[in-house]
């Protein structure tokens, strides 16, 4: 069996998959969980729950299928330990994206971040925006 290519996705791409399944975000995430492992950690769940969270949202996502999406995301994701922090974003908030992929082994990371994406590739590890990944073949691990 091939293995699962390791993905981490950023709070932006998986908010646009929720709010238009159909925008190239949200076809990347798809894409993702169709042919890959899906990386996070505490916080980088805990982000994506609060933004969820916001007020500003109810007007075209509800609150039930909100949390819906976050209970279905817990049972596929893989949820990463992170022993070894990073300080390397220039926006200091981001660094938790890059902790997942480095404790995670990803071999992508998925964004739509200009604060991620200058760093590219990260200790190895490509970062791409999503009309990038939609194009991009996975490398066997």
């Amino acid at each position: 069996m091939k293995a699962r290519t390791r993905i981490v996705l950023d709070t932006n791409a998986m908010v646009s998959r929720l709010l238009v399944p159909d925008s190239i975000p949200g076809q990347a995430v798809r894409r993702a969980v169709e042919e890959g492992e899906i990386l996070m950690s505490e916080s980088t769940l805990y982000e994506l729950a609060e933004v969820l969270g916001r007020e500003k949202f109810n007007a075209y996502v509800s609150i039930q299928d909100r949390e819906e999406f976050l209970r279905t995301l817990g049972r596929i994701v893989e949820m990463v330990t992170i022993l070894h922090a990073v300080h390397d974003c220039r926006d200091v908030r981001d660094n938790h994206i890059l902790e997942v992929a480095i404790n995670g082994q990803a071999q992508v990371i998925v964004t739509g971040d200009e604060d991620l994406l200058v760093l590219n590739p990260f200790r190895g590890i490509p970062i791409m925006n999503p009309a990038d990944f939609l194009k991009w073949k996975a490398v066997s691990p």
